[in-house]
């Protein structure tokens, strides 16, 4: 028995440390919603902000769209004869509608959420791309959720397909990611 007890220690000590290790070694790129494993998605929750009143605002329709679209300069540009920017933000109000419900509508204060966003085509003919990685997506969506002008999430998804059919289902993520923080 008291040969026994060292090596049910030992075993229990390597359990509990691999254990910590494994915690310890989480992937960054562990996803919150399965829409953010379709393609490359980094986003920053701002916790310590006031994200919940951001969030209350959207469900409420209180918001306000800045948007841009940056089009590719080196190579000729698929996207300046398929979206411009009133029509990329006439989806994300209709993505923004469809997300939220008649119970979502909560009064708010008069604080609108602003909603900054830019599309960006991928530039496959620029020389300073570090890698094939690089030219593998489309483009980018980057949004940046504001509140009393103060920075309270962010969120990064590629979209990849050359005929940006894929970037409606990409704002559905961002939007759907941004609303279930709460």
């Amino acid at each position: 028995m008291n040969k026994l007890m060292p090596i049910i220690l030992l075993t229990l000590m390597t359990f509990v440390a691999y254990g910590v290790y494994k915690q310890a070694n989480k992937s960054i790129k562990t996803k919150r919603l399965e829409c953010q494993s379709k393609t490359t998605t980094f986003e920053k929750i701002f916790v310590e902000e006031p994200i919940k009143e951001a969030i209350n605002s959207l469900k409420s329709n209180n918001y306000i769209i800045n948007s841009s679209i940056e089009y590719s300069k080196f190579m000729k540009s698929n996207l300046i004869n398929i979206l411009k920017k009133e029509q990329a933000d006439e989806i994300l109000n209709k993505v923004i509608k469809s997300q939220i419900t008649i119970e979502d509508k909560k009064t708010s204060d008069d604080t609108k959420v602003s909603i900054n966003y830019f599309i960006y085509e991928n530039d496959k003919q620029d020389t300073g791309k570090k890698n094939n990685d690089a030219k593998s997506y489309a483009g980018y969506l980057m949004f940046e959720f504001k509140y009393n002008n103060i920075l309270v999430y962010k969120i990064q998804t590629d979209y990849m397909q050359m005929d940006a059919s894929d970037i409606e289902d990409r704002m559905h993520c961002a939007i759907k990611s941004f609303i279930d923080i709460d």
